[in-house]
């Protein structure tokens, strides 16, 4: 079973910036695509941003030209930087495939914008 780990979430003021990491325990992305998912309290998971295979990048439209993601293919690392940052922003972050998520999900990390 392939390992997700999310970090580097934390507490920051509106139009902060946070930068998120994701582990994964093998390497799977010049296979699949891979995404950030988010889910805020009382909604559903929503993807919000996604790198395929080739580099192609993909964001929902309330968080682009805010974030971007990467990865290091060398580190099986998956980032998201998040650029003013917004309470709505605020969230548990997930990593996993962009299409056909594993039925499982790593711990998340809880991103809360708020003064």
């Amino acid at each position: 079973q392939v390992q997700l780990v999310e970090s580097g979430g934390g507490l920051v003021q509106p139009g902060g910036s946070l930068r998120l990491s994701c582990a994964v325990s093998k390497n799977i992305f010049s296979i699949y695509p891979m995404g950030w998912y988010r889910q805020a309290p009382g909604k559903q998971r929503e993807l919000v941003a996604a790198i395929t295979s080739g580099g192609s990048t993909h964001y929902t439209d309330s968080v682009k030209d805010r974030f971007s993601i990467s990865r290091d293919n060398a580190k099986n690392t998956m980032y998201l930087q998040m650029n003013s940052l917004k309470p709505e922003d605020t969230a548990v972050y997930y990593c996993n495939k962009a299409l056909s998520p594993y039925p499982y999900w790593g711990q998340g990390t809880q991103v809360t914008v708020s003064s």
